[in-house]
């Protein structure tokens, strides 16, 4: 199996938020509301190529992006910085965002920052949902799960970039610091803030599958870092939460 070097069977996930978007943008207008078809602002272009300057010298085996125009877009400036040889851009279709259901009655960016602000916070509740009528957390942990697993187990890397979203990043820290505990990773998803284009850093130890199967299972999880921001390291004059912020600034 391959590796990170100095290890025997470890490897190594950068998971990356896209970069910065407007949800009130003509694009989702045109579009009913589906936030599928957002793409990066040009604050947004700026934070992803900030990600890529910081990746530009790590070699990566593999790419992968949950596959709407945010992740893509974000993903894509990260390869463009990279100094050797850049690996295809995959889709993983069950790393999109999870999916949201009614607001209701908005009139600003501020109501709906302010309906928002502790959305996450109820996520380890029985049958609590994004928004009303919105995806189940609890199912799309699972999906996530699933398909970070899936990825873990295919052979032939030590190295990957994932680009998907604050949700879902969310529910792979909750996951990988509760010991890959998918009955406790719902309770943990409120602590991890995600900034946009920011970059986590998880390390995985695989060993040989039990009882002889074949592929290979999750020993433990390492968090090495959480939500670093190239274009703003030491989060200065960050002083909202992501959601506060994608709703409150104005896109250049």
């Amino acid at each position: 199996m391959s590796a990170l070097p100095g290890t025997t069977g470890r490897r190594r996930i950068y998971l990356m938020r896209h970069g910065h978007v407007d949800y009130f943008g003509p694009e989702i207008r045109a579009a009913g509301g589906d936030t599928k078809v957002v793409p990066l602002t040009p604050l947004g272009e700026e934070q992803a190529k900030a990600a890529g300057q910081a990746l530009s010298h790590v070699v990566l085996d593999r790419a992968v992006c949950s596959g709407v125009p945010r992740t893509r877009q974000t993903a894509e400036h990260v390869l463009a910085a990279q100094e050797g040889k850049v690996p295809f851009l995959e889709e993983e279709p069950d790393l999109v965002e999870i999916h949201g259901g009614s607001f209701g009655k908005i009139s600003s960016r501020a109501e709906l920052a302010a309906k928002m602000a502790y959305h996450f916070d109820m996520a380890g509740e029985p049958g609590a949902t994004m928004l009303e009528g919105g995806e189940v957390f609890a199912d799309a942990l699972r999906r996530t799960v699933s398909a970070v697993e899936r990825l873990l187990a295919e052979p032939g890397w030590h190295t990957m970039l994932i680009a998907a979203h604050e949700g879902i990043n969310r529910l792979v820290l909750g996951w990988a610091a509760t010991g890959c505990s998918v009955e406790r990773a719902l309770g943990a998803v409120r602590a991890f803030e995600q900034d946009p284009a920011c970059i986590n850093v998880i390390d995985f130890d695989m060993v040989p599958a039990a009882d002889g199967r074949v592929g290979t299972e999750i020993e433990r999880a390492l968090i090495k870092s959480v939500n670093v921001t190239p274009y703003n390291y030491v989060k200065h004059g960050m002083n909202m939460t992501s959601l506060e912020a994608i709703f409150s600034i104005q896109p250049r």
